[in-house]
């Protein structure tokens, strides 16, 4: 008996440590943590995790550990908001996947982030069709900043109805092509008349109320 109330002691004092840390920290969104905010989260419910089940082991050996941790995030938070060339280094830089309509995908590479992903982050902020944005940048922290084309006064709004790839890193998605009833001998030929002979050296290629949204490999 006396075990099972080490361990709701253990778990109480650990959890209104941890929560009084975490203020410490600041206040952030999960999906605007830094690398080094997330690592060092982990760590710390890695340690009251072990503290917990481990309850021979003295607390001491779990406190330390964690208010190290603690004041070392502190001391680099400080020097982030000092130094914004320590902060690039410790958070990263933003990333232009989109740059004025082109989609920049020597940027995507380096950030090992696909169309899958792109198309995901877009769906999420209600934007349909990937030729309606002007910027997209990808935050440091994963997220996407989305910057819309703006349409004239005199211009009819579109239809919202999403708009379907018809071709990623130059592999047609014959899945797609069903869905609106189309082939890819259809497909090819509308590719012809636009002056694109190859679907290998197209990157992204869409399609939505009659209209293609075509992106180049980058040679």
């Amino acid at each position: 008996m006396e075990q099972y109330f080490i361990i709701l002691f253990r778990t109480l004092l650990l959890y209104l440590l941890i929560l009084l840390i975490f203020r410490l920290m600041g206040k952030r969104e999960i999906g605007e943590l830094s690398i080094l905010d997330l690592v060092v989260y982990i760590m710390i419910a890695e340690m009251a995790s072990l503290a917990i089940e481990n309850t021979k082991a003295p607390l001491v050996d779990t406190l330390l550990p964690i208010s190290l941790l603690v004041i070392i995030q502190i001391t680099l938070a400080m020097l982030s908001l000092k130094s914004k060339k320590f902060r690039d280094i410790v958070d990263g830089k933003p990333t232009i996947i989109i740059n004025n309509g082109k989609i920049d995908e020597k940027a995507m590479r380096s950030q090992r982030y696909n169309f899958d992903d792109l198309l995901l982050q877009l769906r999420e902020k209600d934007v349909g069709d990937i030729a309606d944005v002007e910027y997209a940048i990808l935050e440091p922290s994963g997220t996407l900043s989305i910057f819309q084309k703006k349409l004239g006064d005199q211009e009819e709004q579109q239809d919202s109805s999403l708009a379907l790839p018809l071709i990623i890193d130059g592999e047609v998605q014959e899945d797609n092509l069903g869905m609106i009833d189309k082939s890819k001998i259809w497909l090819l030929d509308q590719l012809r008349k636009q002056g694109y002979g190859d679907p290998g050296e197209i990157s992204f290629c869409s399609y939505q109320n009659g209209k293609f949204y075509i992106d180049l490999i980058d040679k």
